[in-house]
């Protein structure tokens, strides 16, 4: 049988908790059986580890000889006692990994994250490009990529009664600070023909030397419904070129879950044409790759009414996928085949 762990989410509006929790929601919609307490969204530090410390006791103790179980990584101090624990119990244990905290936090050495994943059977990874770095450093566990993380929402993007075609509105949502996305400021501040609307908290105006559409934080649902824009932009650092900064260069390996909105949205994407999602834009022709920011007028000029169409059709399939858990479900799938049958225990 496979299995989950449910446990507590303290904040289910970022990117990261809102896949963890839409990860859980298509594994109950596969069948598969929570072998933790019921999902819980407390916020007080306290009750929050309570709650999953109990879902993690619970889940170890109803495990039967050959369930595969499934977790989501990170689950911190957790993880390895929660993989052993299964081990002993005669099972097989697959993971799902949302962020390498060696790569991005640097919390734990790259050395030590290896270790710490090589507890699990298979590893359900973002892209090639995270399965390149992760064989390169040694890792041992099967490894499925999901390709994009799925995006659960009831939401329909309404139809636009506006005409493609030039000026472009190019969006961007997430974090607006200099801080954490100073590129938008460099952007804001060159020369375009096209718009740049900006969804989310942290702008300072006062640095902006020229205009820009700010809509504020909007629900991701409202947003999915009505996105006042042409493009996604999935873009992180503090310059125009791609791979700037330590944000920057994790998207080289990783899969952001901003890409996901975007499609959901019914957005064709804009990426750094070295990032770890930029073939599946390739591939499923749902965006344009640049090597830098400074290279996306020119991009957008020669893009005709026909292209950008084409572009936004292939999302509406895409988007389809993405809200029915079509890359969870089928990543999963594979992953748990690889596998079983269990035929011995893990020494």
């Amino acid at each position: 049988m496979i299995c989950y762990l449910s446990r507590n989410y303290k904040e289910i509006e970022s990117g990261g908790g809102k896949a963890k929790t839409d990860f859980e929601r298509v594994m109950e919609a596969c069948g598969y059986r929570n072998v933790g307490r019921k999902q819980t969204r407390y916020r007080n530090t306290v009750v929050a580890f309570f709650c999953t410390l109990l879902s993690v006791l619970k889940g170890v103790c109803c495990l039967r000889r050959g369930d595969v179980l499934v977790l989501q990584y990170p689950l911190k101090k957790y993880y390895t006692f929660v993989c052993d624990m299964a081990h002993l119990r005669g099972c097989k244990v697959v993971t799902l990994i949302h962020d390498l905290g060696s790569f991005r936090r640097k919390k734990l050495t790259v050395g030590q994250e290896i270790a710490r994943l090589d507890h699990s059977d298979a590893l359900v990874i973002h892209n090639e490009a995270m399965r390149q770095w992760l064989t390169e450093h040694g890792i041992q566990a099967k490894l499925r990529v999901v390709e994009i993380f799925d995006y659960l929402s009831d939401s329909l993007p309404h139809p636009s009664s506006r005409a493609p075609g030039q000026p472009y509105r190019v969006l961007f949502a997430g974090e607006l600070s200099p801080r954490h996305n100073g590129f938008l400021y460099e952007l804001a501040n060159v020369p375009r023909s096209y718009q740049l609307v900006l969804y989310g908290k942290g702008l300072e105006r006062d640095k902006l030397k020229a205009p820009v559409v700010a809509k504020g934080f909007v629900d991701p649902d409202q947003l999915i419904a009505d996105p006042e824009g042409d493009f996604g932009l999935v873009w992180y650092g503090a310059g125009l070129k791609g791979g700037q900064g330590t944000g920057g260069e994790y998207l080289r390996y990783n899969a952001p879950h901003k890409l996901s909105l975007y499609l959901r949205c019914q957005l064709p994407a804009i990426i750094w044409d070295e990032a770890g999602q930029a073939p599946l834009v390739r591939r499923y022709g749902v965006g344009l790759c640049v090597a830098s920011l400074e290279e996306l007028e020119e991009a957008l000029v020669r893009l005709t009414p026909e292209e950008y169409q084409a572009m936004k059709q292939n999302t509406v399939d895409i988007s389809r996928k993405l809200s029915e858990g079509f890359f969870f479900s089928e990543a999963i799938r594979k992953a748990c085949a690889d596998v079983t049958p269990i035929t011995e225990e893990r020494g």
